[in-house]
C-alpha cells in the first residue's frame, strides 16, 4: 500500500478496527455475512469512527476474496488521497 502500514485488530474507543493505518487515519473493515443483519449498528459505528477523524472503508469478505485488485485499488486511492491532504495542510 505505497508504504502505508496497517495494523490488525486495533481498539479505537469502544470498537475494534479490523485494520488501521494510524498515520493516515484510515480504517479498513472486512464484513462477513453477519453484517447484513446489523446494518444499523455498523452505520452508527462508522459514524462514530468518522467523527473521531477516521476514514472508514468497508468491504464484503466476498469482494475481498473475489475482486482483490479492485479492493486494493480503493484502499490505494484512499492512501493517496490522505497523503495529498496531509501535504496540503503543511
Amino acid at each position: 500500500m505505497a508504504g502505508a502500514k496497517f495494523r490488525r485488530q486495533v481498539p479505537i474507543g469502544p470498537f475494534i478496527a479490523d485494520f488501521l493505518c494510524k498515520e493516515l487515519s484510515i480504517i479498513v473493515e472486512a464484513d462477513g455475512g453477519q453484517h447484513s443483519d446489523q446494518e444499523s449498528y455498523d452505520a452508527r459505528r462508522t459514524a462514530w469512527l468518522e467523527s473521531q477523524g477516521y476514514r472508514v472503508l468497508r468491504f464484503w469478505n466476498h469482494a475481498i476474496l473475489t475482486d482483490t485488485d479492485a479492493v486494493m485499488e480503493v484502499i490505494g486511492d484512499a492512501v493517496h488521497d490522505a497523503r495529498m491532504a496531509a501535504r496540503e495542510s503543511w
